[in-house]
C-alpha cells in the first residue's frame, strides 16, 4: 500500500533526517490542522493539538508498516491524540439537556446543500465538545458507533444517542440561524 515515495519518507524521518521530517510536516501540516481545528474549540488548542500529534508522528514513525497510507496512519494518530485532549479536559463525558421538541425537528436537506464547508464547519464547531468528537467520529471520519464506544470508553448506545442529539442540536442551529 506504501507509495515508494512514501517508504523514502519514513526512511528519511526514522534516521533522523530533518529534511524527510521538513517534507512530511509540510505534506500533511494543512489537512491535519483541519482535523485539529475539528475537534478543538478554538485556534491556539488546534495549533496545540497539532504539535502534539506530530511530535507523536516522528516518535512513532518507526512503527509504521505500511499497512495504510501514510496519510491515513497520521490523521488516525491526529484523531487518537484530539480524543485524549478531549478526555484530560474531562469533556468527553459532559451532557447537555436538549428540549424533547428538538426531537420533532426535521432538517430540510436542500437548507445544508447550500451551505458552504466553512459554514458548515462553523455550526459544527459551536457544539458541545463531547458532542462535536462523536460527530466528527462517525460524519466525518467513518467510525461506526461500536468503534466510538470503544474509543471512548462508552456504550455503543450511548455513542449512537450523542450523534443523534449532535444532529439534531445541528439542524436546529441551522434551521434558527444558530
Amino acid at each position: 500500500m506504501m507509495t515508494m515515495e512514501e517508504k523514502q519518507l519514513v526512511k528519511g524521518c526514522v534516521e533522523g533526517e530533518r529534511k524527510a521530517q521538513k517534507a512530511l510536516y509540510d505534506r500533511y501540516s494543512p489537512q491535519m490542522m483541519s482535523v485539529c481545528l475539528r475537534y478543538m474549540k478554538d485556534k491556539e488548542d488546534a495549533r496545540d493539538l497539532l504539535q502534539e500529534g506530530f511530535i507523536l508522528v516522528f516518535s512513532n514513525i518507526a512503527r509504521f508498516r505500511g499497512e495504510s497510507t501514510l496519510g491515513t496512519w497520521v490523521r488516525k494518530i491526529f484523531v487518537n491524540e484530539a480524543l485524549n485532549m478531549l478526555r484530560r479536559q474531562d469533556v468527553l463525558q459532559e451532557t447537555v439537556d436538549m428540549e424533547d421538541d428538538m426531537f420533532k425537528d426535521v432538517m430540510d436537506e436542500t437548507v445544508i446543500s447550500q451551505m458552504s464547508a466553512a459554514e458548515l464547519m462553523d455550526y459544527v464547531k459551536s457544539l458541545p465538545e463531547s458532542f462535536r468528537a462523536i460527530f466528527n467520529l462517525f460524519a466525518v471520519e467513518g467510525y461506526s458507533h461500536r468503534e466510538i464506544g470503544e474509543m471512548l470508553g462508552i456504550p455503543e448506545n450511548t455513542a449512537r444517542s450523542k450523534y443523534m442529539r449532535a444532529r439534531l442540536r445541528l439542524q436546529k442551529m441551522i434551521l434558527n440561524g444558530m
